[in-house]
């Protein structure tokens, strides 16, 4: 039981701040998960990650939330079904509570303060870092899913290169940006490759 609750708020702990500091939406969130898969590695490892990154995307909802819902979840549960749900709700309202605290307060003080040129220059310093955010999540996402960096050698790159995903990862960037098949909706893809994923044994 107390060893429970020390984990129920150590999850909370790390999904407040995950919310307090993942700034650019759910992507942003996954540097901060790849950090708890190093500290906490009885909660999930990193192919267990890119497990979730998939369910996540996959199901309905923005993808931080599922993350949080899911960890919360699985970690919880390993104390007794008695746990999961707990554990998914606290893990999710740790990672939406900040949000909804900084939203109110800004929202309080956007009308005032908007035209003010320090607060438009704090905003054209948010949107690199943002992009930034997103783009180490991004690389995050293409390592779990399409390389193992694991014993790296360069000498040996291609050992390194999961083929099969790459070659699904290529196909499905080609027919999200070809015109005739853009405006395809996301879930025909998703299904599409989890098919594949299946057939190929990924």
């Amino acid at each position: 039981m107390t060893q429970a609750l020390i984990t129920l708020l150590t999850l909370c702990f790390e999904f407040f701040k995950t919310g307090l500091l993942a700034v650019g939406g759910g992507l942003a969130t996954l540097p901060f998960l790849s950090d708890m898969a190093d500290k906490y590695p009885t909660w999930f490892t990193h192919e267990q990650l890119a497990d979730m990154v998939a369910v996540s995307e996959s199901t309905p909802g923005p993808i931080g939330v599922n993350m949080a819902t899911y960890v919360g979840f699985r970690v919880m549960g390993a104390y007794g079904a008695g746990w999961s749900v707990p554990g998914a709700i606290f893990a999710t309202l740790s990672l939406v509570l900040p949000s909804l605290i900084l939203i109110v307060i800004i929202a309080k003080a956007m009308n005032k303060y908007m035209e003010n040129k320090f607060v438009q220059r704090a905003f054209s310093g948010l949107r690199p870092a943002v992009t930034g955010l997103i783009a180490a999540a991004g690389w995050s996402v293409i390592e779990l899913a399409l390389l193992d960096l694991t014993d790296f050698d360069i000498t040996r790159f291609w050992e390194a290169v999961n083929i099969p995903a790459v070659i699904i990862f290529a196909v499905v960037l080609f027919f999200a940006m070809f015109k005739k098949t853009k405006k395809l909706h996301p879930i025909v893809f998703i299904g599409v490759c989890a098919v594949l994923g299946i057939v190929l044994k990924l």
